[in-house]
């Protein structure tokens, strides 16, 4: 069973169409693969504000993500989450760690998100979030995810007070470069795997991503790690699309998505 839950509630949101993107993935899974959709909160306009702002008022998107999340990962089916923003991580990342104490989270970002209240410049929550899953800081949606079962894959623009508190907390990294199936098995071991893309890991112009950054990662080479590890992928996540306004360029976009989780999807629903 595949369960694709949406998140359509403001969580941080800094450009105006990250929620329709997350919208436009799940009809896409649902044309494409034949799954089912649930749709979490409820869309309100995008702001550049800090944190302490967008967390309280994320709380209920929050709480609804993490309490459909928690069903569907107890069912032991295949858990999607389709995201606006990587902040909506704070409700799914807990629940992993607490009902997969021994998943390793591969972080499939150009960022590493791993700053904290004291570090951040933009103040934006989406760069705090895997550290606050990992318990730097505390966002009031738990925590629980041991750093070191964190694989940062694709990332190359990290604050320099960011990358100090990945390499207390050992947090292993594998810039694009080098992001192979060979070398992300070696990193994962023998353990099941929960898996996280940001969208602006891509090199740009395969698709529309708020902060995206040069010398990403290629769509092949992350279909070929979704092909490695389908057998072991116990959900995964997407986020940060922001929905174009030119025409087709959705389209291309979601052709992008849909061929990088097809070795997972394909499989799933052809059972």
């Amino acid at each position: 069973m595949i369960e694709v839950i949406v998140s359509q509630g403001r969580v941080a949101d800094r450009a105006a169409r990250m929620i329709e993107g997350a919208a436009r993935t799940a009809r896409a899974f649902e044309e494409r693969y034949g799954t089912r959709s649930r749709y979490i909160g409820r869309p309100a306009p995008h702001a550049t504000d800090d944190w302490r702002v967008s967390l309280p008022q994320a709380r209920e998107t929050l709480h609804g993500l993490a309490s459909a999340i928690e069903e569907s990962v107890k069912s032991e089916g295949l858990t999607v989450l389709l995201s606006n923003t990587c902040s909506a991580s704070l409700a799914s990342l807990p629940v992993v760690a607490r009902e997969h104490p021994d998943a390793v989270v591969l972080w499939i970002d150009a960022h590493g998100d791993f700053n904290t209240p004291d570090t951040t410049d933009s103040g934006y929550l989406g760069g705090m979030v895997l550290a606050g899953a990992c318990g730097l800081w505390d966002s009031g949606h738990g925590a629980g995810l041991r750093s070191t079962q964190v694989v940062l894959v694709g990332a190359r623009d990290i604050d320099a007070q960011e990358r100090q508190l990945l390499d207390q907390a050992r947090v292993r990294i594998i810039p694009p470069e080098r992001a192979t199936p060979a070398n992300v098995l070696e990193a994962i071991g023998d353990r099941p795997v929960w898996i996280h893309i940001d969208w602006d890991v891509l090199e740009p112009g395969y698709l529309p991503a708020d902060y995206s950054v040069p010398n990403g990662m290629l769509p092949q080479q992350i279909h070929a790690i979704f092909e490695a590890l389908q057998d072991r992928i116990l959900g995964f996540e997407l986020a940060e699309f922001n929905a174009s306004e030119v025409p087709g360029e959705n389209e291309q976009a979601l052709q992008v998505i849909c061929e990088i989780v097809s070795p997972v999807l394909s499989r799933r629903t052809s059972r």
